[in-house]
This record gives C-alpha cells, structure tokens and sequence, in this order.
C-alpha cells in the first residue's frame, strides 16, 4: 500500500511529522511519502521558496526510514493538483496497487472545490483525519461521499487500489506551520515546534523574517 501526505510544509513543523509516523502505524506500512506542493492554487504564496522548503524536509526526515519525501510536485510547472499526482502515481504504481492520500477533515470539507474531485477517488483511496474544528455538512457533498465510499478498517484499504474513504483519528499536536510563520516573524523562538535542523537552517537563511544573528 503506497500512502502520500501532501501539503506546503511551510515549514515542516512537529505536527506533520508526529502524524506521518502515527500514519505508519495506523496504516501498517514501512513508509510514508510527504508530497510538498509547488504552487497551493488555494492559498496565497508560500513563505519559502520551493527548493528552501524541500531543504528543510530533507534536514527535518533525516535518519527516518519511515518518512520519504517525494519531490514530484515541485518538480513540475505550475499549480499542483492532486488529481494530477495520483494519476502520475497510478501509472507508475499499475492498477492495481493499493494508493492512499491522506488529507485532514478541514481540507476535506472543501473536497468538491478541488479541480477533478470526481476522479479522485477512482484514483485512490482517502483517509480523513479528524482535526479540531467544526464537522462535516452532513449536507454537503464531502459528507456524503463519505457516507458512501466509508470503509471501516485498513482492510477496506488493501483489498482494492482505490474508492474507499476511512476515517482516523490519531493524536495531534496542535502546532500550525501559520503559527510558527508568525511567530518567527514577531521575533520569537519556533524552537520544540520543529525540529532544531529546521530552525538552524531557518535562521541561516533567514526565513519567514528570521534573523541570522538571532538565538537558537
């Protein structure tokens, strides 16, 4: 089973790492691949560069078996679109391998904004994680997709490539990569939110307002 987390890590916080791990082990895979984005097409620009974000992965993984970075969404021109990467995967995966993406209950909510959200499922699996915040609208399309593609356990997931959508529920640490931007720029320390290796290199490229000469 082949499982990708996608997201901006801008930057790599705790939070995404702590869950990457919980993933492996919900999901009793060897690996996770984490899928930085290029350009978010709902979000303004990133706080770092593509290359600077990718460097700061590479430091926050290292000596990490189980978190692989895969850099294909940077790799290629323009916005990145899931539907896009899943069906890159497919074709290298074959058609039968079980692909999962993993995206939390605040992306999800937006599902049927995303562009080619229909076909998405027929490329993969979804695994929800639920994160703090309002539920789903029981009326909306991503409820009741949901409702209808739910399977209840990780079998649901190995037993066919793609179609089925399970909830998880792991621990979460409550640390927000817009916090941590906020908070380097205010002047103050980022330091227990991520990893030292994020912050040295943080401050020596002086990201997010940083200052090279600041305390570590």
């Amino acid at each position: 089973m082949h499982v990708i987390y996608g997201g901006t890590f801008d930057p790599i916080h705790h939070g995404h790492l702590r869950l990457a791990i919980e993933l492996c082990d919900r999901l009793e895979v060897d690996r996770v691949s984490l899928v930085p984005c290029h350009i978010p097409p709902h979000r303004g620009d990133t706080g770092a560069t593509a290359s600077q974000r990718l460097k700061l992965l590479e430091l926050a993984v290292q000596g990490e078996s189980r978190l692989h970075i895969d850099d294909r969404e940077l790799r290629r021109a323009g916005a990145s679109y899931t539907a896009d990467t899943l069906r890159q995967l497919r074709r290298e995966l074959g058609a039968d391998h079980p692909l999962v993406m993993v995206v939390g209950t605040d992306a999800f909510a937006g599902f049927d904004r995303w562009r080619e959200w229909e076909t998405i499922p027929e490329l993969a699996h979804i695994v929800v994680v639920r994160r703090p915040g309002p539920a789903l609208d029981p009326e909306g399309v991503p409820a009741r997709l949901l409702a209808k593609r739910k399977v209840e356990g990780i079998e649901g997931l190995r037993s066919a490539p793609a179609g089925g959508v399970l909830e998880l529920d792991p621990p979460l640490l409550d640390i927000s990569a817009t916090g941590i931007r906020e908070r380097i720029a205010a002047g103050r320390s980022p330091r227990y939110l991520i990893p030292d290796s994020v912050w040295q290199e943080i401050l020596n490229q002086g990201l997010y307002g940083a200052c090279p000469d600041g305390n570590f």
